[in-house]
C-alpha cells in the first residue's frame, strides 16, 4: 500500500503571512479534505510581533464530499501545532499520517464520488 500513498508537500500550503491575514488554507487530497488555520484566526499581519499574542496552527481533516461548514463536527479530526515554520512542517507531517493511517477510509469515500 505504501507505494499508493501520494504525500502532501509543505510547499503546497501558504507561508506564515497568509495565516496572519486571518485566511485558512483549505485543500483536498484523494478523499481527505483539510483546513489549516491560525487560531485565533485574527488579522495580525500588520501588528508588531510583540503584540500578535499567542497562536497555534489548527489543522482539521474530514471526509469528502462536503465542505468544512457543512460537515458535522463528529466527522472532523483536529490537531494543533506551534504557529511557526517548524509547526507548519509538523502540521503537514500530521496530514500525511492522517492520510496514510486512514487510507482505506479516504479511498472508500473517494470511490463514492
Amino acid at each position: 500500500m505504501e507505494d499508493k500513498i501520494i504525500k502532501i508537500e509543505n510547499k503546497a500550503s501558504y507561508g506564515i503571512t497568509w495565516y496572519e491575514h486571518a485566511q485558512p488554507y483549505l485543500g483536498s487530497h484523494r478523499g481527505m479534505r483539510f483546513r489549516i488555520a491560525r487560531d485565533p484566526m485574527e488579522d495580525v499581519a500588520l501588528t508588531p510581533p510583540d503584540k500578535k499574542g499567542e497562536a497555534v496552527f489548527e489543522v482539521i481533516v474530514w471526509p469528502e464530499p462536503l465542505c468544512f461548514e457543512a460537515t458535522p463536527e463528529e466527522k472532523k479530526t483536529r490537531e494543533t501545532f506551534p504557529f511557526d515554520e517548524a509547526g507548519k512542517e509538523k502540521a503537514v507531517e500530521w496530514l500525511n499520517r492522517q492520510y496514510s493511517d486512514r487510507y482505506e477510509e479516504w479511498e472508500a469515500v473517494r470511490a463514492k464520488h
